[in-house]
């Protein structure tokens, strides 16, 4: 029972309650709040005996129930033998919100509000025969927010809120409650989205929401989590991207070439001289600018129970109102000819991206059509796909070689692509895994040799048929489980979709015709001006390479080729790369990220 001030409040008094169930549920009480509760009990009892009013009124049940006056005595001896595992027992069997009924008595005149929270509706993905319960909550901002010369504020910020303590609990307190319900929250911080996640079996729901709900609404800001998250930004800059992982350096530099000069530069991380500059007054004032209940949009998933929705809508009121200002996509930047950028770093192979932005977006007809061609030149991680035929599989130079036309992070770490990803602005990107570096320039060439095929050919009927077939069946593996859907739904949030992209996608697959395709491949296909972004040893020795645009040809030593394979290779070691050399920039890795400027190195 509770009486409530404001009808606002009563979802979140409603949670409160259940809340103190859920700890005697899960929390042993201590011995000596049990043996309080049975001394008040007790002489509590004793002291309603005063009048005869109070002896007939209080003895009355009992006597009706035990017909015996002297059953008063047992229930205390009993009383006297109940330990804190037998009330955990109790609240266990007994106390079950899905048998509960809640009533709420209000004035006719003063009904109780609806229950919202933020801007915009829920993403609800109810499916009640689901173990688990799946929490998102997108916050309209991303590192595309943060201020000049403080660079990786709003991955800095989340972490805290992910891998920090809250105002309560610290965080190796949040990890021992977390690991007996198997349960975890996490986040994802891109360009103009982030993304707060969670997931637990559906028996630990209550109390996994009271500390994801908590992580969210208090964040602790302590120094001893900022130095500690702070530090391992920096280290993964310097010595986990910069030296373990020449993939996704290469890709950094080419992203960060392609949108110089826009808020889309530089790593989501900051820069190693950005993240020094960042305080922890700089965190909480970022917070409370932007984790706003006007820039937030709730997602929920799986066999959630029904009132979760309304305790979370009432609790997350609590946060501060605000509309940050929106950020506008950042121009599309275009050079004629080719650009190249070369990280310098030891080592005996060479990473390989290229790519150039692109005005086209999830909805639309003309992204589904480029989609599929770009699929059929490489689906990410996929041996179907052109380029990995043409440069793995027949000539074996590594491990895979991948097209996209939206953006895919850590594509090492994955095989279907990733949520929380949403931009405004994308690239058609090549990604050639990592080759031995006497053979980079061959496998460049050959990467660029069949993007300007595919530009100057389009596909085949024949290829167009059979590679739609294979992504109307391929695409139904993009989200197997619910809370992959989910995110999938958050996104279409972010895009403005009514029809999901799922359903879009392998939709359009019936309805694209060769002729649409044939035509968006001539609109947005090239090979001719582009950013191109090597990483290796000898970058000088590479650059006058590419400049003097003399053959490359692969030596097989003793293995063996088809004829054909033979006669290919003589127009791939002789592709033109018409490359100025003005246009050849190169960068000792350890320069890499340092400076907090967006733009050029």
């Amino acid at each position: 029972f509770a009486m409530v001030k404001d009808p606002s409040d009563v979802a979140s008094i409603e949670g409160e309650i259940w809340g103190a169930v859920r700890r005697l549920q899960t929390e042993l009480v201590s011995q000596e709040q049990l043996d309080n509760v049975r001394s008040s009990l007790k002489y509590g009892f004793l002291s309603s005996l005063s009048t005869p009013d109070e002896v007939c009124s209080n003895l009355a049940r009992v006597v009706a129930l035990t017909g015996d006056l002297l059953a008063v005595n047992d229930i205390y001896a009993t009383l006297d033998q109940v330990t804190p595992a037998h009330v955990m027992a109790a609240a266990n069997l007994y106390l079950h919100e899905d048998s509960s009924t809640v009533a709420v008595l209000h004035a006719a005149d003063q009904p109780l509000p609806e229950v919202t929270a933020g801007a915009q509706a829920p993403v609800l993905m109810p499916v009640p025969e689901d173990p688990n319960v799946a929490f998102q909550i997108w916050f309209q901002v991303g590192t595309q927010n943060d201020p000049l010369f403080k660079e990786g504020l709003a991955s800095l910020t989340a972490q805290l809120i992910s891998e920090g303590g809250t105002a309560s609990r610290a965080y190796d307190e949040i990890l021992a409650e977390l690991f007996p319900m198997a349960g975890n929250y996490w986040v994802s911080v891109d360009k103009e989205m982030t993304v707060v996640r969670g997931e637990v079996h559906r028996d630990r729901v209550l109390e996994f929401y009271e500390l994801f709900s908590d992580a969210l609404l208090n964040p602790g800001f302590r120094a001893e989590d900022f130095e500690r998250l702070r530090q391992d930004s920096i280290n993964g800059i310097e010595k986990s991207l910069r030296y373990s992982s020449d993939e996704e350096l290469g890709k950094a530099v080419l992203y960060d070439s392609i949108f110089q000069g826009t808020r889309y530069a530089g790593l989501n991380a900051g820069s190693v001289d950005s993240l020094k500059a960042i305080t922890l007054e700089d965190v909480r004032a970022f917070w409370e600018a932007n984790y706003t209940k006007d820039n937030m949009v709730i997602g929920l998933g799986g066999a959630y129970p029904d009132s979760l929705l309304a305790r979370m809508q009432a609790d997350f009121q609590r946060l501060p109102a605000g509309k940050p200002e929106q950020v506008s996509a950042p121009d599309l930047l275009t050079h004629g000819g080719r650009q190249v950028l070369i990280a310098k770093k030891p080592g005996p192979s060479t990473a390989i991206s290229f790519g150039f932005p692109i005005d086209v977006h999830r909805g639309e007809r003309e992204f589904y059509a480029l989609w599929l061609a770009s699929s059929w030149l490489g689906e990410h991680r996929n041996q179907v796909g052109r380029l990995f035929q043409k440069i793995r599989e027949v000539r074996g130079m590594n491990y895979g070689n991948y097209s996209y036309i939206e953006a895919f992070p850590n594509g090492g770490s994955r095989q279907m692509p990733p949520t929380g990803v949403g931009r405004k602005s994308q690239i058609f990107e090549v990604w050639v895994r990592p080759v031995p570096e006497e053979n980079a320039i061959f496998a460049l060439r050959a990467a660029l040799h069949e993007v300007d095929l595919l530009a100057k050919n389009g596909l085949t009927r024949e290829q167009f048929e059979f590679h739609r077939n294979f992504l109307k069946k391929y695409s139904l593996q993009f989200a197997t489980t619910t809370g992959e859907r989910l995110g999938y739904a958050m996104d279409d949030r972010f895009y403005g979709l009514e029809e999901s992209h799922l359903a879009r996608c392998r939709r359009m697959m019936d309805s694209l015709t060769y002729e649409e395709v044939q035509a968006v491949i001539k609109k947005y296909v090239q090979a001719d001006n582009l950013y191109i972004a090597l990483v290796t040893e000898h970058a000088e020795a590479m650059r006058d390479a590419l400049v003097s645009d003399a053959p490359t040809p692969l030596d097989y030593g003793d293995l063996e080729k088809s004829q054909a394979v033979l006669d290919e290779d003589k127009q791939i070691e002789k592709y033109p790369l018409k490359i100025a050399a003005e246009r050849v920039g190169i960068v000792p890795v350890d320069e890499l990220f340092v400076k907090s400027i967006r733009g050029r190195w």
